[in-house]
C-alpha cells in the first residue's frame, strides 16, 4: 500500500533558548531533522514523506532535503499555528488511499523496526500509537495540594502515530480543539478507537539542550 510519513518540524527552537529552530541543530556531525528523514527513507523504498516546516525556513528545508538520499520523494509545505494545523496541512497532499505516519521530527532516534511495525499494526486494526510505560513517580496537582497516581496505569506517547488515511483524514476534518495534542485524541474525537503499540525508550523527543546530549550518546551505541 502507498505510504507518506508526515514529519512535522514546526517548531522555532524557543525552549532551546537558541536562534537556531532544534531541528537544524547538529547531532553528530548532521542536522537533527535529516537524520529522522533519512530513517524514513530507509524503511520504505516506496514511502513518500511530506516534510512540515515553518514558513520562515523553507529555503534551509530545500537546502536540508538536498543532502538526502532521495530528494525526490520528498515534499515541503508550510505549518500552522499550532501541532493540529501544521499536521491538517501536511494531509492536504496526500490524495490516495495509503498508509499515513505522523512523526515528530526531532524525535530522530526513531528505528526503522518501530516504523515497520507501526505499518503493519495500522493495515491490520487501523492505527498503531507508539508508547511506552511511565518509570517516575507521578503526582497530580488539585488546587494547592497533590495525590500519587498509579504509574502502571500510564503510557507516555511518541510517534509515529500512524493511521490508515481514510481514519486520519476525515479526523482531521473537525474543527481545532485545544484538547487535541496529538493525532490519536483527533482521531479519537473523531469516533475511532485507537490501537497502542509498544514503542522504544530511546525514541526520545528533542526539546531541551540536555535532550541533545542525551541523544548523541545514545545514537554512538546504536
Amino acid at each position: 500500500m502507498t505510504k507518506y510519513a508526515v514529519i512535522v518540524a514546526g517548531g522555532t527552537g524557543a525552549r532551546m533558548g537558541s536562534a537556531v529552530p532544534k531541528q537544524f541543530m547538529l547531532l553528530n556531525g548532521k542536522p537533527v531533522l535529516l537524520h529522522t528523514i533519512e530513517t524514513f527513507l530507509r524503511a520504505y523504498a516506496d514511502l513518500q514523506i511530506i516534510l512540515v516546516l515553518p514558513p520562515s525556513f523553507g529555503e534551509q528545508g530545500k537546502q536540508l532535503v538536498s543532502k538526502t538520499t532521495a530528494p525526490s520523494r520528498i515534499q515541503i509545505v508550510s505549518g500552522g499555528a499550532t501541532r493540529f494545523h501544521s499536521v491538517q496541512n501536511g494531509l492536504t497532499k496526500i490524495n490516495k488511499t495509503s498508509v499515513v505516519f505522523v512523526h515528530d521530527g526531532v524525535r530522530c532516534l526513531v528505528t526503522e523496526a518501530l516504523i515497520r511495525r507501526c505499518y503493519e499494526q495500522a493495515l491490520e486494526k487501523g492505527n498503531a500509537i507508539p508508547a511506552v510505560a511511565v518509570n517516575d513517580s507521578i503526582r497530580m496537582v488539585e488546587g494547592n495540594k497533590t495525590r500519587v497516581v498509579d504509574r502502571s496505569r500510564l503510557l507516555a506517547v511518541q510517534t509515529p502515530q500512524t493511521f490508515r488515511s481514510n481514519i486520519l483524514l476525515s479526523a482531521f476534518e473537525q474543527p481545532y480543539n485545544e484538547a487535541f495534542t496529538d493525532e490519536a485524541t483527533v482521531a479519537e474525537a473523531a469516533g475511532y478507537e485507537i490501537f497502542m503499540i509498544e514503542g522504544e525508550k530511546e525514541n526520545i523527543k528533542i526539546t531541551l539542550p540536555a535532550d541533545l546530549l542525551i541523544a548523541e550518546q545514545l545514537s554512538r551505541k546504536a
